[in-house]
């Protein structure tokens, strides 16, 4: 079968598209023939082996897909064969076909499409988990989106206007703020123009905002932390600007905020039961047209590291999709 094969950690550019053996499932795996597998950031990091999870070499990137199960283990008993599914592969994506533990899989409503399905689960998952379980975020509060037009990012600002949040959405061009705002950002805050402290004080009547999502880190965190509301709550979700920031102690305790981490891969498995009733949550919305995400562009499997590249240049806005015929 095709696959795009990571030999040695580098740059997309030297990634290899060739063929691999199929994979062989154990009796609590299903196989899957992948229809399509999103692009994350977690990609870039996999490949360059800097990210926290780390696959022995060689192996295809691409952590989220969506297709079809060919074939399922002696011990699965709540997926079939034919079925349409999503599922939390973490890597190996990148493939025609790609062996997933079952419990990482999950049923796709026909109603949902197989580019939708995989653009969807990561992203909004995330969001879902650090909007709902870590800010508790409430209705008429305020929220800043750092690093908005990304994947999570702009799965934040959908779910954020859903919930009932005064959305501020941060950006580095005009471009991509306008998408935030047709996904229901009210205020737009450019990372090369806008004074920060300024434009969060303007924008709140001086309180603070309420929740920050970082997903960028870097030294846009110290002037979104100084811009938190009393008791507001700031979620780090990753740093895409390749920066992981040092903030002052004094600043939480002077806002009395709280700090939490977003990680939404660990706490899919330590907290199983809670994240299958996030995802059940999601694809009733996905299903009910009430959340979706911008996806920019889909690439063949033989073009997967040109979307790789494409996410390290910042060019993609909402999500990238690979899809294997």
């Amino acid at each position: 079968m095709k696959a795009i094969i990571c030999q040695a950690h580098g740059l997309p550019n030297t990634l290899i598209y060739d063929d691999i053996p199929e994979p062989q499932i154990d009796a609590h795996e299903v196989l899957i023939r992948v229809e399509a597998c999103a692009v994350n950031y977690p990609d870039i990091l996999m490949i360059q082996d800097k990210y926290q999870v780390k696959p022995d070499l060689p192996f295809s990137p691409g952590g989220e897909v969506c297709g079809i199960v060919e074939k399922v283990g002696s011990e699965v008993t709540h997926l079939y064969v034919g079925q349409h599914v999503l599922a939390l592969c973490g890597w190996g994506g990148f493939a025609e076909k790609v062996k997933v533990t079952a419990e990482r899989v999950f049923e796709v409503p026909q109603e949902i499409d197989a580019v939708s399905a995989a653009a969807s689960l990561y992203t909004f998952a995330t969001a879902y988990h650090a909007l709902k379980d870590r800010a508790m975020l409430k209705s008429g509060e305020t929220m800043l989106v750092m690093g908005a037009s990304g994947g999570v990012g702009l799965a934040a600002v959908v779910l954020g206007k859903l919930m009932g949040a005064h959305v501020m959405a941060a950006g580095s061009s005009l471009e991509k703020l306008e998408i935030c705002k047709t996904y229901g950002a009210e205020v737009l805050m450019d990372y090369n123009k806008d004074d920060f402290k300024e434009r969060i004080k303007e924008a709140t009547n001086g309180k603070g905002v309420d929740v920050v999502l970082d997903v960028v880190g870097g030294k846009y965190a110290d002037p979104a932390m100084r811009g938190m509301a009393w008791k507001g709550r700031y979620l780090i979700a990753g740093f895409t600007s390749g920066e992981i920031p040092k903030i002052p102690f004094n600043l939480p305790l002077l806002k009395g905020c709280a700090v939490l981490g977003v990680f939404w891969g660990r706490f899919s498995k330590e907290e199983p039961e809670a994240h299958r009733q996030n995802i059940k949550a999601l694809t009733k919305l996905l299903v009910e047209g009430k959340i979706k995400h911008h996806v920019f562009k889909t690439y063949k499997l033989n073009e997967a590291s040109k979307a790789l590249q494409d996410m390290m240049d910042r060019k993609i806005i909402g999500k990238a999709v690979v899809t294997i015929s």
